[in-house]
C-alpha cells in the first residue's frame, strides 16, 4: 500500500473515531442506542491504538484544531504590554495598583482562576486602575507527555509579548488548555497559535523554536518557588503553588471579591 493510501486510510479511521467519541460524550442514562455508540467508540479507538495512529497523528490533529478555534483578545486603548525579563506587565502606565499573577499554562486550577476572575481583572486594567505582572512558570513541566509543555508555552508567551500579543496568546492557551498528563501543543502549534492571534513578526518563530527565554524562565521559577513571601500552607506544610496572586508584597486570598478589595 502506498503512502497516500495509508494516509487516506488513517484519516478515515480518525474521522470514524471522532464521530464515535462525540456520540459517546452525549450519552444519557437509559439510552441503549448511545450505549452502543460508546461500545463502538471503544472498539474503534482500541483498533487505532493497535495501529499506532492515535498518539502520533490523531492527538496532534486534535490539538491543532483547538488552536485554529482560538479567539484573540482585544485590550482598551492605552493598555500596554511590556516584557520585563521573564514577566510581562499589562496595563496603563497611570495605574495606581499592581498585582502579580503566578501561573502555569498546564495548571487546571489556573484555568479555573482565569474563567472566574478574568472579567474583573480586565475591567480594572482597561479603566486604568490596575496593572498586572504575569509570571508564566514551568511548574508542571514534567506533567505533560512528552514533558516540556509548560516551559515551551511560557517561552512562547514571552515571544508573543515581544510582538505585543501576550494577552491574546495567554487567553487562547487557557481557553484550549491541554489536559494535565496529556499531550501539550508542540512548538509548531504554538507558532500557529501566534499567527492565529495576529503575530506577524518573523522573530516570534525564531524565539519559539530556539527556546530563547527558557533559561530566563527557569531561573525566575527557581527564585520564585523558594521565595518565603510566596509560600502558602496547602495542608501538608508551606509551599509554593499556582495560581498565586500578590498585591503589595502579600499573597492575596482568592475570595470572590478579591479584585475589588485590591483596587479599593
Amino acid at each position: 500500500m502506498g503512502g497516500a493510501e495509508r494516509n487516506a486510510r488513517k484519516r478515515k479511521q480518525q474521522q470514524t473515531a471522532s464521530r464515535s467519541v462525540a456520540q459517546a460524550r452525549g450519552v444519557a442514562g437509559g439510552d441503549k442506542k448511545k450505549v452502543v455508540a460508546i461500545t463502538v467508540a471503544v472498539v474503534v479507538l482500541a483498533a487505532l491504538v493497535i495501529g499506532g495512529v492515535i498518539w502520533t497523528t490523531s492527538s496532534k490533529d486534535s490539538t491543532a484544531g483547538k488552536v485554529i478555534g482560538a479567539q484573540p483578545t482585544t485590550s482598551a486603548p492605552g493598555v500596554v504590554e511590556k516584557r520585563e525579563g521573564a514577566a510581562v506587565v499589562v496595563g496603563k502606565p497611570e495605574a495606581k495598583k499592581t498585582i502579580d499573577i503566578y501561573a502555569d499554562f498546564l495548571c487546571p486550577v489556573c484555568k479555573q482562576f482565569e474563567e472566574s476572575f478574568k472579567g474583573q481583572i480586565e475591567e480594572q486594567v482597561n479603566n486604568g486602575t490596575l496593572q498586572v505582572r504575569y509570571h508564566m512558570l514551568p511548574m508542571l513541566n514534567q506533567r505533560s507527555d512528552p514533558p516540556g509543555y509548560s516551559l515551551d508555552s511560557a517561552n512562547a508567551s514571552l515571544a508573543a509579548a515581544d510582538a505585543g500579543k501576550f494577552l491574546a496568546f495567554h487567553d487562547a492557551l487557557f481557553k484550549d488548555q491541554p489536559e494535565e498528563g496529556g499531550r501539550g501543543f508542540d512548538k509548531a502549534q504554538l507558532i500557529k497559535l501566534g499567527q492565529d492571534v495576529g503575530i506577524t513578526d518573523p522573530t516570534f518563530v525564531l524565539k519559539v523554536n530556539s527556546g530563547a527565554y527558557e533559561q530566563e524562565i527557569q531561573d525566575a521559577y527557581k527564585k520564585i518557588s523558594t521565595d518565603p513571601s510566596l509560600q502558602q500552607d496547602f495542608g501538608n506544610g508551606p509551599g509554593f503553588g499556582t495560581p498565586t496572586v500578590t498585591a503589595n508584597g502579600q499573597v492575596v486570598k482568592l475570595e470572590q471579591d478579591w479584585v475589588q478589595k485590591v483596587v479599593s
